[in-house]
């Protein structure tokens, strides 16, 4: 779902112009940003679904702490207040909630291993609609959140500057392109 977080990151762009777009990709995976040090120590873990062949969603993802909605709602806010701090206030807004909108677009995907609290406490069910079971829809839609946001977000650039619009064009269909192919390899 990368893409697509992206996707949703350059949608945004499209409307806060005033938000450096580097700090809209960073929020979106933000996430992922502080769970992959956690994977290396262990602290959270990915692993394979039974009789899978480890391809394009077929992980169980043990994020309990970064992926839990408690979690990524800190993380969120956290992410927030120093961009809020550094940006202005509705700048911090409008990343705290590209930082929460990846739990969001993850519910859609995961299987069931989204915790609800930190650490899984109170072993409370866990959430997650499984479009991954689905990888040709799940596909299609990260594709759509791709071309949606890039769309938009080429479109705000071309009122600004046409010729920056041709580069960006470019760069976002080669972008989609690459993205694409590799996810339908992992297929």
């Amino acid at each position: 779902m990368i893409a697509g977080h992206f996707g949703f990151a350059a949608a945004v762009k499209a409307k806060e112009t005033r938000i450096p777009l580097w700090t809209l990709m960073l929020a979106t995976a933000w996430l992922d940003v502080v769970f992959v040090p956690l994977l290396a120590l262990k602290v959270e873990t990915i692993e394979p679904v039974p009789g899978s062949a480890n391809g394009y969603g077929e992980s169980i993802i043990h994020a309990d702490y970064t992926h839990s909605v408690v979690g990524a709602l800190v993380l969120a806010a956290a992410f927030g207040a120093v961009a809020g701090w550094r940006l202005g206030r509705r700048a911090g807004l409008v990343l705290g909630g590209v930082v929460f909108s990846h739990w969001v677009l993850d519910l859609i995907v995961h299987r069931m291993d989204l915790p609800i609290l930190p650490g899984n406490a109170g072993d409370l069910p866990r959430l997650g609609f499984g479009l991954w079971r689905l990888p040709a829809v799940s596909v299609t839609v990260e594709v759509l959140l791709m071309v949606v946001g890039f769309g938009l977000y080429w479109r705000a650039a071309a009122r600004i500057d046409p010729k920056r619009a041709r580069l960006l064009g470019g760069v976002a269909a080669a972008s989609g392109l690459i993205t694409v192919v590799l996810d339908l390899l992992a297929v």
